[in-house]
């Protein structure tokens, strides 16, 4: 056997070896705000301008310490800024790293907003954003299947954005966290993501202080949610972490069984930016399934 053969071999099954990692492991890769779509970038590929900040790897953060945690691996700026109003309708869709479904199916599904300080959120660090919660999903009726499991089933996270949040430029903090490990202290995979929005409106509602926290600084390893021996007994009993929804937060909607969905919105490959201006997004599509309205009714 040659020298070269042999080392394109090792390289095969090495990269082969890989594969398993790369799919248990994912991604935000759309976001749809009233109907109109933005993509993501492809973790560590070329950007293109979008409003959800990159991130260059699919791995999760782990610790409740990394300075990850904020939004995501190695987050970069945005170069969009998406216009939004009050009660606008967001869809999250998620990929897993081989461009698959997300492959999780345990654990809490998180979103918070923070304001861009001074600046606009394209050019904003967020360090030491003030972040506070909008909604949290966890377990469906009966305390057996967790409403993740949409998510790997194909759909999408419905979130309605406050009614009366105050105008201006904000963050979206949109995070999984798989807890299939979090039986031991440190195991909690957490999935950050960030996406830039401007709030229009003349709406007046700000977070009070005590509602806010950063990232880090949020979530700690053995708080209940993140460290989680008892999280795979049935029924499960779950607390979430972090601070409590904002009372403004806009209200729960109804809930129906899941079923499987998939949306021929997103495609492979390298994603394409709905538009290059600011809120103006070019195609309108409006998807609705069981499975996406199980987290919040979309409506057309």
């Amino acid at each position: 056997m040659s020298l070269s053969h042999c080392s394109y071999r090792q390289f095969s099954l090495s990269f082969l070896a890989l594969l398993p990692l790369v799919s248990a492991h994912g991604y935000l890769a759309q976001v749809v705000i009233d109907g109109n779509n933005y993509y993501g970038n492809v973790p560590n590929a070329k950007p293109v301008p979008s409003i959800i900040r990159q991130i260059n790897d699919v791995s999760p953060v782990m610790g409740a310490s990394n300075p990850y945690l904020n939004c995501g691996q190695d987050a970069q700026l945005a170069s969009l800024v998406a216009n939004a109003n009050p009660s606008s309708h967001l869809q999250f869709w998620w990929k897993g790293g081989d461009g698959g479904h997300w492959p999780h199916n345990t654990g809490p599904i998180m979103t918070y907003m923070a304001r861009c300080v001074d600046t606009t959120c394209d050019q904003y660090n967020s360090t030491n954003a003030k972040w506070f919660k909008i909604k949290e999903t966890g377990l469906q009726p009966g305390d057996m299947v967790w409403y993740q499991q949409n998510i790997m089933d194909g759909g999408a996270v419905n979130v309605i954005l406050p009614p009366i949040l105050a105008p201006g430029q904000y963050l979206i903090r949109h995070e999984i966290i798989a807890l299939h490990e979090a039986v031991a202290m440190g195991g909690a995979q957490f999935y950050p993501s960030c996406t830039q929005v401007n709030i229009q409106g003349d709406q007046w509602d700000v977070a009070p202080a005590s509602d806010k926290v950063t990232f880090p600084g949020g979530y700690n390893d053995d708080d209940p949610g993140i460290y989680d021996p008892m999280v795979f007994n049935r029924p499960v009993q779950y607390t979430f972490p972090g601070p409590p929804v904002v009372s403004f937060a806009a209200p729960a909607s109804n809930i129906s069984s899941p079923t499987s969905s998939k949306s021929s919105s997103t495609t492979m490959g390298t994603p394409v930016p709905s538009s290059t201006a600011s809120g103006n997004a070019g195609e309108a599509q409006c998807q609705v399934s069981t499975g996406q309205a199980a987290f919040a009714m979309y409506p057309c």
